[in-house]
C-alpha cells in the first residue's frame, strides 16, 4: 500500500480523530501543542487534517507531548482499510 492511499485507510483517518480529541482534552492549541514538540504549527495542522501521515517516531512524540499511552489512540480502531 503506498502513502497516499494509507491517507485514506480507516485506520489513519481514526488516528487523526484521536489525535484532534487528545489535543483538545488536554486544553491545547495547535501552536501550543506544537511548541510542546518542537514541531511548527504547520506540522501539527497536517497530522490533523490527515494531509500528512503519521510515523511511528512522530507517534511517539505526540504521546508523550499529549500524556496519552499509544494504547489510547488506537483502542477501537476500524480493521483494514
Amino acid at each position: 500500500m503506498g502513502s497516499q492511499s494509507s491517507l485514506h485507510d480507516k485506520r489513519h483517518k481514526a488516528l487523526v480523530v484521536r489525535l484532534v480529541e487528545a489535543r483538545e482534552e488536554a486544553g491545547l492549541t495547535q501552536e501550543k501543542l506544537a511548541k510542546r514538540m518542537g514541531r511548527s504549527q504547520r506540522f501539527i495542522s497536517y497530522c490533523e487534517t490527515g494531509e500528512r501521515r503519521v510515523d511511528a517516531i512522530e507517534f511517539l512524540d505526540f504521546c508523550r507531548a499529549l500524556e496519552k499511552p499509544p494504547s489510547w489512540f488506537i483502542e477501537g480502531w476500524p480493521s483494514g482499510t
